[in-house]
């Protein structure tokens, strides 16, 4: 479940940064008075920086993730080896937080002890709730982080590709409005949450940011020489 919920994030994380990067860079443009050969021009070069440069993000930030269990997991594993009375007192405090008392509970603490292995595993997952990383997830992470954000470019940039300039606008914010509500419903049902109130969420949060761009890059043609 944590992997599926990572996989979710990813495409969450990419995909709503490249619409709403993208979103911000049209109404730019159209505030700036650049034409529609500009706007494509310049929407596919950041749709290409944008993608390689986010999924670079997501890579680093996999790898660290993945470093600090490694650096958590040795702390562990020194601990258990120079205070294991004080780490078996941890255990049976988690143990004894879920409900086992008395002979059970001791039971239970000599169960997990007994294999080093278990007992560092156990703190792993029931002290520090951590999962270790693998090296293909790693990849996965930076891959889907990658294509997200660029098909979260192209959903409101490929209108002004066929239609003219004005029913392309309205139709890449129709667009990008349903994606966005759609992104922030499938994030509720999958995971937790009313519906209604993330789809909302999401939409808003993701035409605001566009409107704040459109808003700064209007201001600033009007007081540019």
């Amino acid at each position: 479940m944590h992997r599926e919920t990572n996989w979710l994030r990813d495409v969450i994380l990419g995909g709503q940064d490249g619409l709403v990067n993208i979103l911000g860079i049209i109404l730019g443009v159209i505030a700036a008075g650049g034409s529609t050969p500009i706007l494509v021009a310049t929407g596919l070069a950041a749709a290409i920086t944008e993608s390689i440069s986010m999924g670079a993000v997501g890579y680093t930030s996999t790898v660290s993730e993945r470093d600090y269990y490694l650096a958590e997991r040795e702390r562990e594993s020194g601990e258990i080896d120079t205070v294991p009375d004080v780490e078996r007192q941890e255990i049976r405090e988690i143990y004894a937080a879920k409900g086992f008392r008395g002979e059970l509970l001791e039971q239970v603490v000599d169960t997990i002890t007994a294999n080093r292995d278990r007992w560092l595993q156990t703190m792993m997952d029931e002290e520090l709730h951590l999962q270790p990383v693998r090296n293909g997830d790693i990849v996965r992470s930076s891959v889907v982080i990658t294509i997200a954000t660029l098909i979260g470019h192209l959903i409101p940039l490929a209108p002004f590709v066929i239609l003219a300039r004005t029913p392309a606008l309205v139709t890449a914010i129709v667009l990008s409005a349903i994606v966005l509500f759609g992104v922030g419903v499938y994030s509720s049902v999958t995971l937790v949450g009313d519906w209604r109130r993330n789809g909302l969420q999401m939409l808003v949060i993701g035409l605001g940011a566009a409107a704040v761009g459109f808003a700064v890059s209007s201001l600033i043609h009007r007081i540019a020489p």
